[in-house]
C-alpha cells in the first residue's frame, strides 16, 4: 500500500529535501519537519507561500497530484492588498493575461479570513492606510507563481498566499509544521 502525507508547509520552507544552502547558510527544508524515508513531494509550493503539500511514495499518484495535464483543481487563500471590486474578481473568474499567457478561468470570490489561520513569521507588511482582503482562487493549472501574478495583475498583490485544498484534500486544521499519513 502507497503512503500518503498530508503537510503544512511553513512560510520559508524550501519544497524539497535536501538545500546546498546560500552565503547566509542552510534553508529550512521538508526534513526539518518529516522523517518518513522514500516519500516526495507531489507538485511545489514557494518558499515564501506556506499550506498544504502532498507527499508519496507512489510514482502514479504523485504524476496525477502534480501533473498539470490532469488538471486537479488546487484552491488557494491569498491574503490580497485592497479591496477587489467585482471587476477584479470577475477578471480573475474569466482568465487574466500574463507575460505567458491568458490563464484558464479560475473560482474567485472574496471570504472571511480562514477560522484555523496561524501567525505567520514574520508577519506580512501591514500599511495603516491601505486594507487587505483574503479572497479564495481555485486553479486548474499551475504555472509558476501564478496566484502572485493574477492578483497583481488586477492591482491587488498578494501579501499572503496559502494553498488550503488539492483535489479532494484539504488542509482543514492541520497545524502549520505538522504532517499526517492519510489511509486511503
Amino acid at each position: 500500500m502507497s503512503k500518503l502525507i498530508m503537510f503544512n508547509k511553513p512560510f520559508d520552507v524550501l519544497s524539497q529535501f535536501t538545500d546546498k544552502g546560500t552565503e547566509n547558510g542552510p534553508r529550512r527544508t521538508l526534513s526539518d519537519f518529516i522523517d518518513v524515508k522514500g516519500v516526495y513531494p507531489a507538485g511545489r509550493l514557494d518558499r515564501d507561500s506556506e499550506g498544504l503539500m502532498l507527499l508519496t511514495d507512489d510514482g502514479r499518484l504523485q504524476a496525477k497530484i502534480s501533473n498539470p495535464k490532469h488538471k486537479m483543481p488546487k484552491t488557494y487563500w491569498a491574503q490580497v492588498e485592497g479591496i477587489p471590486d467585482a471587476e477584479a474578481i470577475r477578471k480573475l473568474q474569466q482568465g487574466v493575461t500574463l507575460k505567458d499567457g491568458i490563464t484558464l478561468p479560475a473560482r474567485a470570490q472574496i471570504i472571511d479570513e480562514p477560522v484555523h489561520l496561524w501567525p505567520r513569521t514574520p508577519p506580512i507588511r501591514v500599511r495603516k492606510s491601505i486594507p487587505d482582503t483574503w479572497i479564495a482562487l481555485t486553479l486548474r493549472e499551475g504555472r509558476n507563481r501564478q496566484v502572485r501574478r493574477m492578483t497583481a495583475a488586477v492591482g491587488h498583490p498578494t501579501l499572503r498566499l496559502i494553498r488550503a485544498q488539492i483535489g479532494a484534500w484539504r488542509l482543514d486544521d492541520l497545524p502549520v509544521g505538522q504532517w499526517s499519513e492519510i489511509k486511503e
